[in-house]
């Protein structure tokens, strides 16, 4: 079949359109990553400076202006999305947000705690984005996600299946089948036998009722 590059991919009206993170608030984000986030940050604070988060796919980022205003400078957080349709005009002094796609933007600085809620599900090369995380984490970071490993197709059209899952596991990320959530404690080389091949935006409804993206690796080993 052919598949979509990212430029196209990003362009898709199913990732431009996509409503699972536009609006969701800090109960939100702890619901669905099954992570306090407040204590997540708190708990990795160290003397002299600020505990740091990222969230990838922000959306609105209104639960990380609630951070901000609940942490003060004790935390400096970043949100980046795709589209530039961010909360304001009036933001904390210690939250940025960047329009541009995770795929390619890259930080400067390690993170104590790295999210994104259901944003990978409209990502093309998402164990891109999963392997650059866990090496953006500082030494007792936390990385936690949403995902489907249903949506990673093999170059032959067949889901990757019970194959990948273990991989993932021996690459050092945990997978949780029942919840669909992705996670990595600590920075990591993350190397997993896959290449991308590009993306299928007429994949339909995953798990969430929305239509998402299927992503197509070729198996390397």
């Amino acid at each position: 079949m052919d598949l979509l590059d990212d430029e196209a991919l990003e362009r898709s009206s199913v990732v431009a359109n996509c409503r699972m993170n536009r609006e969701r608030r800090l109960a939100g984000y702890n619901r669905e990553l099954g992570v306090d986030v407040v204590e997540a940050l708190r708990s990795r604070r160290r003397p002299g400076r600020a505990v740091r988060w990222l969230d990838l796919c922000c959306g609105t980022a209104y639960a990380l202006i609630e951070v901000s205003h609940l942490l003060g400078d004790e935390a400096e957080i970043v949100g980046v999305d795709l589209v530039d349709f961010f909360a304001g005009p009036s933001r904390p002094p210690g939250l940025r947000l960047v329009t541009a796609s995770i795929t390619a933007w890259e930080p400067e600085e390690p993170f104590d705690l790295i999210t994104c809620v259901h944003g990978l599900h409209y990502v093309g090369d998402r164990l891109g984005v999963i392997t650059k995380a866990a090496a953006w984490l500082t030494d007792d970071g936390l990385f936690t996600a949403n995902f489907d490993a249903r949506g990673i197709i093999l170059e032959n059209g067949l889901p990757a299946g019970r194959r990948f899952t273990a991989d993932l596991r021996k690459a050092g990320l945990v997978y949780d089948t029942r919840r669909r959530r992705i996670s990595r404690r600590g920075r990591c080389a993350v190397e997993l036998p896959y290449r991308y091949l590009g993306a299928d935006d007429r994949a339909g409804p995953n798990y969430t009722g929305q239509p998402a993206v299927d992503s197509y690796y070729r198996w390397m080993t």
